[in-house]
């Protein structure tokens, strides 16, 4: 990774490393070698957790603790943290050894969700824990504003039928389009088809039915159902 690489991606993160060698392992998979991201992974999903936890306490004052670890785990999910890998167009900068990058790893919902926790543990090594907080609450920002218990009560599957319903258009329409990998370690890629949108939206998970829950996190994102 060059100047201008690291220069890139820090801009998107929004935080410029003292130590680059933090933001490099943190970009690093497990199966690129011993100097991985495994242990800053471990690091940033216990601040991620404590930090989306304090917001959630302070943002729904009158919530008890089962709505509001409910609310939490809809924010902190291997799904939530993927999204914002991709919003950061992480994939291209991830550092995997020759079978995941062979296998699409770089586009894997698990190795990206995984990379979001540990660029959290790097900046809080790197910057201090009060620093790694706020980076977490300023890419979390629009999701906690825009938290509706009612809605976080479902899965993005049951809201676009829903949202279909209350159109009076015809329901969703999934197919799976490409099935990629080892039958151990595949990707599965998904179309999700609704009347308002001109072409239909593909996303990937590593289950069909996670592929399903992306593409129709997406629609719904195209449809201006959530953010």
């Amino acid at each position: 990774m060059n100047t201008n690489d690291f220069a890139r991606i820090q801009q998107r993160l929004g935080y410029e490393f003292n130590d680059r060698g933090l933001l490099l392992q943190a970009l690093t998979h497990r199966s690129h070698g011993v100097d991985n991201n495994e242990r800053l992974e471990f690091l940033g999903d216990a601040i991620l957790n404590c930090t989306i936890a304090q917001a959630l306490f302070e943002q729904f004052p009158k919530a008890s603790e089962g709505e509001l670890s409910r609310y939490r785990a809809a924010q902190v999910r291997g799904e939530t943290l993927a999204d914002i890998a991709r919003e950061f167009d992480l994939g291209p900068w991830l550092r995997l050894g020759p079978g995941e990058l062979k296998s699409g790893g770089h586009r894997r919902a698990s190795i990206l969700a995984d990379t979001v926790e540990a660029l959290i543990g790097a900046i809080s090594l790197d910057g201090g824990m009060a620093i790694a907080q706020a980076r977490v609450l300023a890419w979390w920002q629009s999701r906690l504003e825009n938290t509706d218990p009612e809605q976080m009560m479902k899965d993005p599957k049951t809201r676009l039928q829903e949202y279909q319903q209350g159109q009076g258009s015809p329901l969703p329409r999934y197919e799976v389009v490409d099935i990629s990998g080892q039958a151990h370690n595949q990707t599965f890629t998904v179309s999700c088809t609704v009347d308002q949108l001109a072409d239909s939206v593909l996303a990937s998970d590593t289950s069909r039915r996670g592929a399903e829950q992306a593409a129709a996190r997406k629609t719904l994102r195209q449809l201006g159902q959530q953010t």
